[in-house]
């Protein structure tokens, strides 16, 4: 994955900065994976939509620089079942 040029700024979806800068609620809904968690999404529910369901995941400081598909998997884990005798 190559690096974002540091003079262009964090990737932020349109329709996700509007709906940070113009309205209040604590969760939102995104589909843009490849945006970069800011300082203004701290404090708040962001849902990552991971090709089938919204999975919420609560913003903290840890996560300022990251994107936001790295915190909904889109694979599920692979659980076998144990069998009987």
């Amino acid at each position: 994955m190559t690096a974002r040029a540091l003079w262009k700024g964090p990737y932020i979806h349109s329709d996700l900065l509007q709906s940070i800068r113009h309205s209040k609620p604590y969760t939102f809904k995104t589909m843009s994976r490849n945006s970069m968690v800011v300082p203004a999404f701290l404090g708040k529910t962001i849902q990552v939509h991971n090709g089938k369901f919204f999975l919420p995941s609560p913003v903290n400081d840890m996560m300022l620089g990251s994107k936001f598909g790295e915190f909904s998997f889109t694979r599920a884990r692979n659980i076998y079942k144990k069998k009987k005798k």
